[in-house]
């Protein structure tokens, strides 16, 4: 093994050593909150979002449903606390998104819907 690997795996150890101490629910939720972020520049709910281009909704119902799936899958396990203000949030990003599309799907096809069922 040569020195300049060693500073590498001590950079590694503490990454590993940090991530080990942070919570399932931290991770869970940060990712959610990640995924809202992107998925409401991408329905344009970003200030000039579409005037800057930034209005996806292709990239948008992707991001969505992941969303939709992570919320419907960690609900149980991240308590109602926390999965509350996800839906909440997964919630006004569908009623966005169909703001957002000129022609709307149908209730029960909107991204994410699979999971969480009709939203109105």
């Amino acid at each position: 093994m040569t020195t300049e690997n060693v500073p590498a795996q001590g950079a590694t150890a503490d990454a590993v050593r940090d991530i080990a101490d942070v919570a399932a629910v931290e991770v869970i939720t940060s990712a959610a909150v990640h995924l809202m972020s992107a998925a409401a520049v991408k329905c344009g709910l970003a200030e000039d979002a579409e005037a800057q281009g930034h209005l996806d909704l292709d990239e948008a119902r992707k991001l969505i449903n992941a969303l939709a799936a992570l919320v419907t899958a960690s609900a149980p396990d991240i308590g109602n606390q926390h999965a509350r203000s996800l839906r909440d949030g997964l919630r006004s990003l569908q009623l966005a998104f169909r703001e957002a599309s000129a022609y709307p799907d149908a209730p029960g096809e909107g991204p994410g819907e699979k999971y969480t069922g009709a939203v109105s």
